[in-house]
């Protein structure tokens, strides 16, 4: 019996020292704590640009009106391989069939919708990795069918050493505000704490802007484009601790 009640004596001695192996301690932050938002934009040329062109056609039957339409959407096709754009920078984005109708009253015409026919469009998004491509190409395409342009967007495709300059200047300024305030509020430095990021790279700063044209209204004089400049942007959230 008296050995059986020193092992359990034993067992009860355990338990506490369990427990205190189980047990999280977490240390918050007693000094002050400054959190800062800085944000830094890095512009550059960019180096390649996607443009959007299509094609639409009419017919009194749904299926002539698709026959139109791919006939026409094949030409846009073999002009863009003619160009040397990859298979890979060719996607279809959109392919639509509706029906159309005319909906103004006429004198000696039945009152209501009259229908007119159907409409059908295939839409193509294109990326040129040659920027002195754009102008060009969109001659081509209107001249080989295409019925509207959307764009260029332009963009950088590797955006990345952008995105570490901003960083870099960013996380230079916010450490000099951190500083800035300890001094200001009579402590001796700012120490790092915690660093979050959200970024954008190598977008356009301008939206899209969307074009139709005739097939036959192709000036004699090349399309100007522009492409200008494009931005990276980087936005830190840095908290820094003021110490003494």
């Amino acid at each position: 019996m008296k050995s059986a009640f020193v092992l359990m004596a034993l067992g009860a001695a355990a338990l506490p020292v369990a427990a205190v192996a189980q047990t999280s301690v977490t240390i918050a932050e007693t000094a002050p704590v400054v959190t800062l938002n800085v944000t830094e934009t890095v512009e550059a040329a960019p180096d390649m640009a996607t443009v959007g062109t299509g094609v639409q056609t009419r017919a009194m039957s749904a299926e002539q009106a698709m026959r139109d339409n791919a006939t026409k959407t094949q030409s846009l096709i073999a002009t863009l391989e003619k160009a040397g754009i990859a298979k890979k920078d060719v996607q279809t984005s959109g392919i639509n069939l509706n029906a159309q109708y005319d909906y103004s009253n006429r004198d000696g015409q039945p009152a209501g919708p009259r229908f007119i026919g159907y409409e059908a469009s295939n839409q193509l998004s294109v990326t040129l990795r040659d920027i002195k491509q754009v102008g060009p190409l969109l001659d081509a395409l209107v001249k080989a069918g295409a019925t509207n342009i959307n764009g260029p967007s332009f963009s950088i495709a590797d955006p990345s050493p952008m995105l570490m300059q901003a960083r870099a200047t960013a996380l230079k300024s916010a450490k000099a505000q951190a500083d800035f305030y300890a001094q200001a509020a009579g402590y001796r430095s700012a120490r790092l704490v915690s660093i979050s990021e959200s970024n954008s790279g190598g977008m356009p700063p301008m939206p899209m802007v969307q074009a139709r044209f005739k097939a036959d209204s192709v000036a004699a004089a090349p399309t100007p484009v522009e492409p200008g400049q494009v931005s990276s942007q980087v936005t830190l959230t840095v908290q820094y601790a003021l110490e003494r």
